[in-house]
């Protein structure tokens, strides 16, 4: 049926494709449609069927023109699709570049677009300088671990001394009120619970506290700066009552062997303890260390290389963004629309906030998936689930039932991505200049953000 094909590239990863078919083909697509209503066709005066054919055409041409057009149309392109390189992406749409009239005595020549997969050329990966930031972990940081170890162990007692002090776990009713002392509604808590010098709750209203007894009530006004971090109290004075309705004291264990035991029943001694979080920490700290350089890797690839994307391929990354939001707070989009109307903004001007990163996870992705095929990395199913094994044994779970899992819900090919993309960021990193970078603390490692 298809007599010529000519692919034209066009800018953003799209190409338009120019389809001849020839007459014959043209006119016997025509006299198909034709046939097929003769025989089905009732018009008044005729038995079904039996209508002649000058009849139909008068009456349907226009009809028989669209529906002859439309199959050839999909029947073309299916087979044009066949034999181009350029294919349309999954959701790509072609679009039809200007309207074809059907001409029976003549060849059909029409013309689409559409998005394909961007032409990801890198020519080299060898000896990008990158940096490794220095980070020792320290007695102190082993100290920060264990308080807080200490912290999540703690048990809320009952507390003699019946007053808030710094430090007390401290439950309270409170709400906002006018000069005339009446509630304002909708700024009422009930049994709200927090740690007294902590400013865990909204108002931070913990220094009013202190010295409260059980069952007293209180109720004073604070003014917040103009600058304060919560936008709808800043520069604002509110006039709060606030009841003491508990108190209890949390009782913190000694750091010694016993508690390092209670712990992990690993520890024998808080020195075991210590050694456990050191290798921890310093894992931690390997792993935020290899994260940076990748990123520096990638930054340094997409802006050596730069390649165009096709706008469906980022249309459906701000959409795949967008349910993932609706998921994330359980709402429909429809209440999400709603909500983003009462904040005076719209989807799309959230998907131009959302486009730059979008479009930089997208370049990354298609980088690493170009590489890992131009260096023939692969990963077997084997492989695949010895990594889960070892992970598995490595988590005290069961074998057999994690590997079932991942058997079952095809996660498997994302952990042969995952080794395959490991693989080759060794390889990136092993052939690159590395220096050392700045001294970081291993909190402000953890906190860099790529």
């Amino acid at each position: 049926m298809v007599q010529e094909t000519q692919v034209e590239k066009l800018e953003h990863s799209s190409v338009k494709l120019t389809v001849s078919i020839a007459q014959s083909d043209v006119s016997a697509a025509y006299e198909k449609v034709v046939g097929k209503y003769q025989k089905e066709a009732h018009i008044k005066g005729f038995r079904k069927g039996k209508a002649p054919r000058d009849v139909l055409e008068r009456k349907f041409a226009e009809s028989f023109r669209f529906e002859a057009l439309s199959d050839l149309f999909d029947t073309g392109l299916r087979e044009a699709f066949d034999h181009v390189d350029k294919k349309p992406l999954p959701y790509s749409q072609p679009e039809l570049v200007e309207e074809v009239e059907l001409d029976t005595a003549k060849d059909l020549v029409f013309a689409v677009t559409y998005d394909v997969y961007p032409d990801v050329n890198i020519e080299s990966f060898e000896g990008i300088d990158i940096t490794r930031p220095l980070c020792k972990i320290t007695k102190k940081d082993e100290d920060r671990e264990i308080e807080n170890l200490q912290q999540q162990n703690a048990l809320v007692v009952d507390k003699d001394n019946d007053t808030v002090e710094e430090g007390d776990v401290v439950t309270v009713d409170f709400e906002e009120v006018d000069e005339s002392d009446t509630t304002i509604e909708g700024t009422g808590r009930e049994d709200f619970t927090y740690t007294a010098g902590t400013e865990e709750n909204r108002y931070r209203f913990d220094a009013d506290l202190m010295g409260a007894k059980s069952g007293e009530t209180r109720t004073f006004e604070k003014k917040y700066a103009k600058n304060d971090k919560d936008e709808e109290l800043a520069g604002t004075t509110r006039r709060l009552r606030v009841t003491v309705k508990g108190i209890k004291l949390r009782d913190v264990p000694e750091i010694d062997d016993e508690f390092a035991q209670d712990i992990s029943d690993e520890f024998e001694t808080l020195a075991d303890l210590r050694k456990d979080i050191r290798e921890r920490l310093t894992n931690n700290a390997d792993a935020k260390i290899r994260s940076l350089q990748i990123d520096q890797v990638l930054s340094h690839l997409s802006e050596t290389y730069p390649f165009d994307l096709p706008e469906s391929m980022v249309r459906s990354e701000l959409d795949s963004s967008w349910r993932s939001m609706t998921s994330q707070y359980r709402a429909t989009e429809e209440q999400m629309t709603q909500i983003l109307a009462m904040q005076g903004t719209t989807l799309e001007d959230l998907f131009e906030e959302w486009r730059p990163e979008a479009e930089k996870r997208l370049r990354r992705t298609l980088i690493v998936q170009k590489l890992i095929k131009t260096e023939k990395i692969e990963v077997s199913n084997e492989e695949a689930e010895n990594h889960v094994r070892a992970e598995a044994e490595a988590n005290k779970s069961d074998v057999d039932q994690v590997i079932e899992y991942y058997r079952n819900n095809q996660m498997l090919p994302y952990i042969q991505q995952e080794l395959a993309e490991r693989r080759l960021f060794d390889t990136i990193i092993e052939k690159a200049k590395v220096s050392n970078g700045d001294k970081m603390s291993y909190v402000d490692l953890m906190n860099e953000k790529r």
